[in-house]
């Protein structure tokens, strides 16, 4: 059986274009001497997410990435699943924010997205179930085809309405187990001790980083 390949002194493409998304896996990866770069920056094309799973979508990215670039890339797919929702919107987690025009840029309404999980949740009365968890898959990819996957998660509950302008997506109204206020509302350090970004990111760096 194959060894799990190892990042070397190589530049680290993160594949994607969401800046909130490149500022905490850089973050999380300067303690490590990791010289990172964003697709964004590259000029790379984003890859239709045509996956049913968070591990397929991460694994479409980073090979995507390591491809065009002929570098080592680290993609994330991560979402929200509601428990009332029967985990939705899960790995259509973006989908549910539809693209919009903001002052000449297409990105994501996030603000809709939330308000369409509310909503959802209101038609099942005041004492529905809110609690809900994030995933973040972290996926690997070298440019000869190699790969690497690691899965973490963040357990909470889902508040509305929305707070704090920290986070990204649906930090505002996702409030972490043994916490009171929103991911928004965490300085990055506290959430990088909590996220489910971090905890993929501790077993990345357990496997990639060892000693």
């Amino acid at each position: 059986m194959s060894s799990v390949p190892r990042l070397g002194n190589e530049r680290l493409v993160i594949a994607t274009h969401n800046a909130g998304k490149l500022r905490e896996m850089s973050a999380l990866l300067a303690a490590h001497g990791v010289d990172c770069v964003s697709a964004g920056d590259l000029g790379l094309p984003e890859p239709e997410e045509t996956g049913t799973t968070f591990i397929e979508n991460a694994l479409l990215k980073a090979h995507a990435a390591a491809k065009a670039a002929n570098l080592p890339a680290l993609a994330d797919d991560s979402g929200l699943s509601v428990v009332a929702l029967g985990g939705r919107p899960g790995v259509y987690t973006a989908d549910w924010a539809e693209r919009q025009w903001f002052e000449g840029d297409k990105g994501r309404d996030w603000y809709m997205a939330m308000g369409k999980v509310e909503g959802l949740l209101c038609e099942q009365g005041a004492e529905v179930d809110r609690s809900c968890w994030f995933t973040s898959v972290l996926a690997i990819a070298w440019p000869d085809g190699s790969e690497a996957v690691y899965e973490g998660r963040a357990m909470g509950s889902f508040t509305w309405p929305p707070r704090g302008k920290m986070g990204f997506g649906y930090d505002p109204a996702f409030i972490p187990e043994g916490f009171d206020r929103t991911f928004a509302e965490l300085e990055l350090s506290e959430k990088q001790a909590i996220s489910h970004r971090a905890d993929a990111f501790r077993k990345l760096v357990a496997e990639q980083f060892p000693g």
